[in-house]
């Protein structure tokens, strides 16, 4: 059984022409797929037009969230909701195209792949969106050693494993097959056409990169460090005593040779990055602790196969 998780936010122009494309192919697919359309809080008449779908469609469900909480959260309800062994998440302004979705399928199946995302290889966007996704792409392979071109693709296909050992929010859906990644799932994309926005306007522009990346930081405390806090807070925190200790010491070694050092700034930036250091290395010995203490009698476990108990 095939799921397809639909996040609608005012798309009320494409929401028809979108639906028309979207049952025949999950039809061609399944024909016990469903389609889960979450609208994020519309103020349109997009509720309106998807409860007309499913007046007609049994297999359709709409879940309606009662204000606009983005596109993490609404991701996280639709593969709560989810019966399907494998998910599909597509936009609806039908720039992703559904019949591109049997390529994702069949990938997955070749390859017993737990992820595939689609990579829009020849982008129908704005020149400036093109440039701040290959900015995002580039910085989070780098930062992560998962090499994909299009991490923000909305069309991605999930094992039911994964979609529901996901737990989004803020801006977490932009990292999900590094989520996936991190847990141990196999990744893997293939090109998918993409089309214009034929409809309405997009809710993203170029500033899209300034809200990008205080989520990648977020992301790569989570994924390297959540578990470890102490080894960031260690290692800022040991530069910062190493400088301050350099400083004392070139300002010791000046004042055995008759020069006066009270007065000097540098005096100052020395003992703050001395205090600094201790300050976050103590820190990070307090997360360490705290993580320690509250994951001592619960270990949560990734397990792949087991043998039946």
């Amino acid at each position: 059984m095939i799921s397809a998780v639909i996040p609608v936010f005012n798309e009320h122009e494409s929401l028809q022409a979108f639906y028309k494309v979207l049952i025949p192919n999950l039809s061609k697919l399944d024909k016990n797929y469903e389609a889960i359309f979450i609208d994020d809080g519309s103020t349109d008449s997009s509720l309106a037009i998807l409860k007309q779908f499913a007046k007609i469609n049994p297999k359709v469900r709409i879940y309606s969230l009662r204000k606009n909480s983005g596109k993490a959260e609404a991701f996280t309800l639709g593969f709560q909701k989810a019966k399907g062994n494998y998910i599909v998440t597509l936009d609806a302004d039908l720039q992703d195209r559904p019949q591109e979705i049997y390529k994702l399928l069949k990938e997955a199946k070749k390859g017993n792949w737990d992820v595939v995302s689609g990579w829009r290889k020849d982008r129908s966007d704005p020149w400036k969106k093109v440039i701040s996704s290959k900015l995002f792409n580039s910085l989070a392979s780098a930062f992560w050693g998962l090499r994909l071109n299009d991490y923000n693709s909305g069309l991605k296909l999930y094992t039911k494993e994964v979609a529901k050992s996901l737990n989004l929010y803020g801006g977490m859906h932009r990292f999900i097959p590094l989520l996936a990644y991190d847990q141990g799932f196999s990744v893997t994309e293939v090109p998918v056409k993409h089309d214009k926005r034929r409809y309405g306007k997009s809710k993203y522009g170029f500033s899209k990169i300034f809200k990008d990346l205080p989520d990648m930081f977020t992301m790569l405390f989570l994924t390297k460090y959540a578990k470890r806090p102490l080894h960031l807070f260690g290692l800022i925190g040991g530069i910062f005593l190493l400088a301050g200790l350099g400083i004392s010491v070139y300002l010791t070694v000046l004042h055995f040779q008759g020069y006066a050092i009270s007065r000097r700034p540098i005096l100052f930036l020395g003992m703050l990055f001395i205090i600094s250091g201790f300050q976050i290395l103590f820190t990070g010995f307090l997360a360490d602790l705290i993580i320690n203490l509250s994951n001592k009698n619960a270990h949560e476990f990734s397990i792949k196969y087991s043998t039946k108990e």
